[in-house]
């Protein structure tokens, strides 16, 4: 089987060779790896190709699914768990099996988060800087005691549940909110409505996927109900949050940080150097003028663990395919 795999990055290439190495090598995995993103421009790079593999900032709107399945395209797996840039009608219409990643290692995730937390919270990021000039001094570097205080987990599948565990160890009072609630989180804390959360929590840190319910889940609005000076964390998905708004509350004060590994417009940012280049996103540009902003590249996923098990999973999605059995991963 041909897999042409977009958005390829050297990472992808390394624990993809090693998994069909070191486990598939029997199911005649031939990977094409493009490091073009999918759309509608790109999709003839798959050609000769039986399936696709894709990441999260793909585009696999109808349009591509149908110049896909004109090709010979077969299977579209996601090596991911989010699928909003998939139309699924499109692809169920034309036969098309998709499948992708439901969870890799949660702890990465709510680590990373966990990370951008005590980086902003305690400034670490400004005090390397100072200490590699020789700037000993403390003024500036203030932080709050975790201890005590309260955390709201917006989401509790296995992601929030890992995050509800960690903040729970730190010492924080943990609020959960999800419409479809863990039993396991009250091992770790009370589930409560969202606007009580907003309101109690010194932290809120955004576990959950990108719908239709959930896009700009954290507007004017459910700012306004936060907790004046809390901090507010995304490692989920970029439109969860209204950008301008948060602005907005970061300017008014009302919002008092923010931490970010997701962006509504990360497509044409993420996962590619720009260090050369103007970047010409002016929304972006004002978030990073902020100093209580702190912003990473989409690298909560990134660690060796996870990348191990995204290959792994998503080459038995191919096999299942393949051999034309169940695939419990299938959308």
């Amino acid at each position: 089987m041909r897999i042409t795999v977009y958005s390829a990055q050297p990472y992808d290439r390394r624990f993809f060779d090693e998994i069909r190495e070191s486990r598939f090598a029997d199911a005649g995995f031939e990977w094409l790896y493009q490091t073009a993103s999918l759309e509608a421009g790109t999709v003839a790079l798959a050609e000769g190709s039986d399936a696709v593999c894709v990441f999260v900032n793909d585009c696999l709107d109808a349009e591509v699914i149908e110049a896909l399945a004109a090709l010979g395209i077969r299977a579209i797996v996601l090596r991911c768990a989010g699928f909003n840039n998939v139309d699924l009608e499109a692809a169920h219409r034309l036969g098309l099996f998709v499948a992708r990643v439901p969870a890799y290692s949660p702890e990465a995730v709510a680590e990373h988060a966990l990370a951008m937390i005590m980086t902003l919270n305690r400034k670490t990021h400004r005090a390397f800087n100072r200490v590699r000039e020789g700037n000993f001094a403390l003024d500036g570097l203030l932080g709050v005691t975790l201890h005590g205080k309260t955390a709201g987990v917006v989401g509790t599948g296995r992601i929030g549940l890992c995050m509800a565990r960690i903040l729970k160890g730190l010492g924080c009072e943990v609020l959960g909110y999800d419409p479809y609630p863990s039993d396991a989180f009250s091992a770790y804390g009370e589930m409560v409505p969202l606007e009580a959360l907003l309101a109690r929590s010194d932290i809120v840190s955004l576990h959950c996927p990108l719908t239709e319910q959930t896009h700009h889940l954290i507007d004017a609005d459910a700012l306004a109900v936060m907790k004046p000076g809390a901090m507010l964390v995304n490692t989920s998905r970029g439109a969860l949050i209204d950008t301008l708004a948060v602005i907005a509350a970061l300017k008014s004060r009302q919002l008092g940080a923010l931490a970010i590994d997701v962006y509504e417009q990360e497509s044409e940012l993420f996962f590619r150097d720009h260090s050369a280049e103007i970047i010409d996103d002016d929304i972006f540009a004002r978030l990073t003028s902020f100093p209580n902003v702190l912003i990473t590249g989409h690298q909560g996923f990134f660690t060796v663990e996870a990348l191990r098990e995204i290959a792994q999973v998503t080459c038995a999605n191919l096999v299942a395919f393949a051999e034309g059995i169940e695939c419990p991963n299938r959308l």
